[in-house]
């Protein structure tokens, strides 16, 4: 894949400064700019077997979870093309009684977009969607480990008729990266991925003063208390951390159980991890499929030997097979006797699991908010009273109970601490996009007074 340079990215921001400011994109009005994105969404649906197996094939992740992820994007685009024409201003009841005070939302100008390589076209949605609602311009930077599926994409974007320079698509590494967040005319940064290019990302930001939203990853808490649905409560933590072989910023890595049913759920975790369908990712059957770079499996096989050794407890997989390909098995670690091991703590990106057992309610929520992270969560419990008390004690921007990693294009997503800040998804990530004029229009026909009092 071509790698971008500096003027290559100065090239495609020039041009989406050009477009923000045209009649061809400021001149539509909201409902033409929705119109666009319904065909595009058309036309990402009517793709989506063609993007999926792109992006199983450069990626390595399998094609059970792409072409239902792919398929669901094209909802994305639907639903910001219709919220494009309900973005709306406000009127103020200003207390001077010869003045008119109304507030507009105007697009925040052109929007640098940065994506990891894993769901890369469901997070370029969550950006592109409300940003173009908005009515802004975008230049996208692929991930450098899995470009194709956003090349690909480009071609629609053109298909679906907007004009040249509102979305510009790049493939490059952390010199693009730097060259594109630190330029004078971008306005806002979207950036998804891990919080140590985040930094770097924020202290690009200092130099053009663009705003920023960050979506960063978790240490999710998964939370089992022993009055749960034990069998809905494991498939639930399957999906939550060997779904896309655990490749998932939401992935619920920490599985908080209540003592009383710790065996209980351990024998039913262990019994399903080994049960996974191991297999290249272009077969349907395949349940977990192999990890995107040998980097990640090395640094996986590292932080499992490091927990190990700080006293977590191997209870299935944990080693790396003999073969071809990046495959790592799904690993279950009981780290109730050390519940500091690198595997609680740090976010693995990967198919593994830490178990502590918990004895009251009150050190599951602290156990739970033990992170610098906090992006998701899950709670499974029958009791209607302690669910509510967990949603409100949990210091996560998302609570799933007696679910996990569902997602909507309607529901806002996102973090705080160490996952980030700004939501992707709902109205709110459309409103992050504008910015707000205040319009004063004075209605009285006598002379303006004293020209030396503020009024």
């Amino acid at each position: 894949m071509p790698e971008a340079t500096a003027a290559d990215v100065t090239r495609a921001v020039e041009a989406a400064h050009r477009a923000f400011a045209g009649r061809d994109w400021a001149g539509l009005t909201a409902t033409a700019r929705g119109k666009l994105l319904y065909r595009l969404a058309d036309l990402v649906q009517a793709a989506a077997p063609r993007l999926a197996a792109l992006e199983t094939r450069d990626t390595g992740k399998i094609i059970r979870e792409t072409s239902a992820q792919i398929a669901y994007v094209a909802d994305y685009y639907r639903y910001y093309a219709g919220l494009a024409d309900k973005i709306e201003g406000a009127h103020l009841p200003i207390d001077k009684p010869d003045m008119e005070v109304w507030l507009r939302r105007e697009p925040v100008g052109v929007v640098a977009a940065i994506v990891p390589w894993n769901s890369q076209l469901f997070l370029s949605a969550v950006k592109l969607g409300p940003a173009l609602a908005a009515g802004c311009t975008v230049v996208l930077k692929a991930s450098e480990d899995g470009p194709a599926p956003l090349l690909e994409f480009a071609r629609l974007v053109h298909e679906a008729g907007f004009p040249p320079g509102v979305v510009n698509i790049l493939t490059g590494g952390p010199d693009a990266g730097r060259a594109l967040t630190t330029h004078p005319k971008v306005a806002h940064i979207a950036f998804t991925g891990g919080p140590e290019t985040a930094r770097h990302i924020v202290r690009a930001s200092a130099e053009n003063l663009s705003k920023t939203s960050l979506e960063l990853g978790g240490k999710s808490p998964f939370i089992v208390f022993d009055d749960a649905d034990l069998d809905s409560a494991a498939n639930a933590q399957v999906a939550g951390i060997f779904a896309a072989t655990g490749q998932s910023c939401v992935a619920g890595s920490r599985h908080l159980v209540q003592r009383s049913v710790k065996d209980a759920m351990l024998t039913r975790l262990k019994a399903k991890a080994e049960a996974v369908t191991i297999g290249t990712p272009d077969q349907m059957t395949t349940e977990v499929g192999p990890l995107c770079t040998q980097r990640q499996r090395d640094r996986i096989q590292a932080l499992v030997d490091a927990s190990v050794a700080a006293g977590a407890k191997l209870i299935t997989g944990g080693t790396t097979p003999d073969g071809p390909g990046f495959y790592y098995p799904p690993t279950i670690l009981d780290c109730t006797d050390a519940p500091d091991a690198p595997c609680v703590r740090q976010e693995c990106f990967g198919p593994i699991l830490s178990v502590i057992a918990f004895d009251t309610e009150d050190q599951a929520l602290t156990l739970a908010n033990d992170t610098a992270y906090g992006l998701a969560s899950g709670v499974f419990t029958r009791s209607l009273t302690r669910a509510h008390r967990m949603i409100r004690g949990i210091r996560a921007g998302i609570v799933w109970v007696n679910t996990y990693r569902a997602v909507s294009p309607i529901a806002p997503f996102g973090g705080h601490g160490l996952s980030g800040h700004g939501r992707e998804g709902g109205m709110a990530a459309a409103l992050d996009y504008t910015t707000v004029k205040a319009v004063w229009l004075r209605t009285s026909d006598d002379p303006i007074p004293d020209p030396f009092v503020m009024r």
